[in-house]
C-alpha cells in the first residue's frame, strides 16, 4: 500500500440507485486497487470513494485515465485527489486507522473527510503529534486515518465516526476552530456510512473486515 485516492463526483444521487454494483466489477478489474470505501454525501447525496493502491503510479493512471471516463460517460464534473500513504503510517497508526491494520471498534454510522489549505513537506512537519491525543477526545470518533496530498503535501484526514450527529459536530464546530488557528482555509465533507455498507463490502473495505 503506497497510496490513497478520494474522489466525488458533481452529482446528487440517493445511494440506492447509484450503479454501484456495476462499477464495483470494473473497479476491480483496474490495476493495483486494493479496496474502496463507498461514499454518499449526507444532505447533497454525492457519490464518491476512499481507495487504497498498491503504488502511486497505479493511483495516477486511475485518476487520469479510468476515473475521467466514468465521469465524462455520466456527464458530470469530478474531484480525485491523490495522497502520499507512506509518510502518515505512524500518525495514522496512534490515531487507529483501519487502513495501517487496527480492528474496527464498531460498525461506523459516518465518515468525514478534511483538507487544510497549508503544504507541510515533508509530512512530520505537521502538528499531527499535538492533534492526536485532541483528536482522541472528540466525541464518537472512532479512527483517522491521516492524508498527504501528493507533491503538495496538504494535509487531511478521512476519519470514521459512531455517527452522523457526532460527525457533524466535529466537521461544523471542532474542524473549522482548529483551521482558524492555523489561519488556513478548509474543506470539510459528511458522508453517510450506513448506506454504504454493502457496495464497500464488495470492495474489501476494511472498515466491514
Amino acid at each position: 500500500m503506497q497510496a490513497f485516492v478520494y474522489t466525488e463526483i458533481q452529482a446528487s444521487v440517493p445511494f440506492e440507485q447509484a450503479p454501484w454494483s456495476e462499477i464495483n466489477k470494473a473497479l476491480k478489474q483496474q490495476p493495483g486497487i486494493i479496496n474502496k470505501t463507498w461514499l454518499s454525501g449526507v444532505g447533497d447525496l454525492s457519490v464518491g470513494g476512499f481507495y487504497t493502491f498498491d503504488s502511486v503510479e497505479n493511483a495516477q493512471k486511475f485518476v487520469t485515465d479510468y476515473f475521467p471516463t466514468e465521469a465524462r460517460k455520466l456527464g458530470v464534473a469530478q474531484r480525485t485527489l491523490i495522497f502520499d500513504a507512506l509518510v502518515v503510517a505512524q500518525a495514522s497508526k496512534e490515531m487507529d486507522s483501519v487502513h495501517f491494520g487496527a480492528n474496527n471498534k464498531q460498525q461506523p454510522g459516518a465518515y468525514v473527510y478534511t483538507e487544510i489549505q497549508l503544504s507541510a513537506l515533508p509530512f512530520d512537519n505537521a502538528p499531527w503529534r499535538d492533534l492526536n491525543p485532541v483528536l482522541k477526545q472528540q466525541p464518537g470518533i472512532l479512527a483517522k486515518t491521516w492524508l498527504s496530498g501528493l507533491h503538495t503535501g496538504t494535509p487531511g484526514g478521512f476519519y470514521a465516526f459512531d455517527t452522523i450527529e457526532n460527525a457533524r459536530k466535529f466537521a461544523i464546530d471542532y474542524f473549522p476552530a482548529e483551521a482558524k488557528l492555523l489561519k488556513a482555509a478548509f474543506t470539510t465533507r459528511i458522508f453517510d456510512a450506513s448506506v454504504v455498507e454493502q457496495a464497500s463490502r464488495e470492495m474489501h473495505s476494511p472498515f466491514y473486515d
